[in-house]
């Protein structure tokens, strides 16, 4: 399957920055990176492991498949998270029935024709709904396992429907990801990376930084490497080459981010950007906003589009708490010169990913997973390929224990 994706490489491609919006550049990395993500998982094993074998007993750990696997995927990456999932239950020995996101279903039903003679009929199904099939998939009673990705509203309902059979649930969820950025750092070094960590895919991305806090001594000067950036950036039509950001991907999104945006207006200062564009298509400019504050929805809440908050702190022990005062916890990132100061900060910040001078590394050897409201289990990883299988421990005792 790995090398149907490479194989097929460009027209996936261009199908999906016309599908969710996204810049060739984006798109040509989440398909390529979807194959690797597939050839990833070949690597790993379920071999049975001896946890005991002594005189009086032997015990085995076996790894069995579940069945029948339930896979639903957002619409901000619709190969990418499908290369979480499908390969993971594969390799365990399951199959799978698939539901893209109704406003990005096509990369995904094309996926379906690409692989259909790669595994046998049956194995991988994949159904594409106006919205309204999630729930009898999740409550469906021959699916034994459903791995969601997207809103912490949407993964209650998941839980909700598979409760009453009690199935297995992934459930990788929403973030509102907080950076925290030390005194001791250059500005012009960490600019970057930062406008990269927050606006990548137009902020569409649930690990991505939604929340920038910033020592006071150097607040005014990132916020003006920021705001370079942010102005520079071409904002448009994903195929045209140039375009490093998209537009949003629907309506619904998009409608939110301004209101959002419309509130921090008032509530902060406009930087750089705030502009949407009189055009067709869901486009809003990368904004930077400063002078802002918990208490408003930009900053409490998850905007999901490019809206930057970045907020002023003078006390380390203040800022770990503000960063932490949260229901989500699904990312977060310390920026220093100094290792050993940033590491004891990362080990304070309560989040199921927790980075130093970077912002979320997506790799799929490292299981990713969330805290509190942001999800319940793993994905990627070993710990990832275990969480679509079912433990069974078979103990054989020894002749006269």
């Amino acid at each position: 399957m790995a090398d149907a994706i490479e194989a097929n490489a460009q027209e996936l491609i261009q199908l999906l920055v016309q599908e969710q919006g996204k810049p060739l550049e984006g798109a040509t990395g989440e398909i390529y990176g979807t194959a690797a993500f597939f050839r990833y998982f070949t690597s790993l094993n379920l071999d049975v492991e001896i946890r005991e074998d002594s005189e009086s007993r032997r015990v085995e750990a076996h790894r069995k498949p579940l069945g029948v696997v339930g896979a639903i995927l957002p619409w901000n990456f619709p190969l990418m998270l499908l290369g979480f999932k499908l390969p993971a239950a594969l390799i365990a020995g399951n199959t799978v029935v698939v539901k893209p996101a109704p406003t990005t279903p096509l990369t995904t039903l094309r996926f379906g024709e690409i692989i259909k003679d790669i595994v046998p009929a049956g194995v991988v199904n994949i159904i594409a709904d106006a919205n309204d099939l999630g729930g009898p998939l999740t409550q469906h009673p021959d699916i034994r396992k459903v791995s969601f990705t997207g809103s912490t509203a949407t993964g209650k309902k998941v839980m909700e429907g598979a409760a009453s059979l009690l199935k297995r649930i992934t459930l990788e969820l929403g973030g509102n990801d907080a950076g925290i950025v030390l005194d001791d750092v250059d500005p012009k070094d960490v600019a970057p990376r930062l406008f990269q960590g927050a606006f990548f895919n137009s902020g569409q991305v649930c690990a991505a930084l939604k929340r920038l806090y910033v020592h006071e001594s150097i607040y005014d000067e990132v916020i003006d490497e920021l705001s370079a950036i942010a102005n520079e950036t071409v904002v448009g039509n994903g195929l045209e080459q140039g375009t490093k950001l998209g537009p949003l991907q629907n309506k619904m999104q998009y409608d939110k981010v301004k209101e959002i945006l419309d509130e921090a207006r008032d509530k902060g200062t406009i930087a750089a950007g705030g502009e949407v564009p009189d055009q067709p298509g869901y486009f809003i400019r990368p904004t930077i906003v400063r002078d802002i504050e918990e208490g408003t929805r930009l900053v409490d809440e998850e905007q999901f589009g490019p809206v930057l908050p970045v907020i002023k702190f003078s006390e380390v022990s203040d800022v770990v708490q503000r960063a932490n005062d949260s229901d989500y916890g699904l990312t977060g990132s310390v920026w220093s010169t100094d290792l050993e100061r940033a590491y004891d900060i990362a080990n304070q910040i309560d989040a199921g990913t927790v980075s130093v001078n970077t912002h979320a590394p997506l790799d799929p050897t490292i299981p990713f997973g969330g805290s509190k409201m942001s999800g319940i289990g793993s994905e990627l990883g070993e710990e990832g390929l275990k969480e679509f299988t079912q433990l069974k421990i078979v103990t054989v005792a020894r002749a006269g224990d």
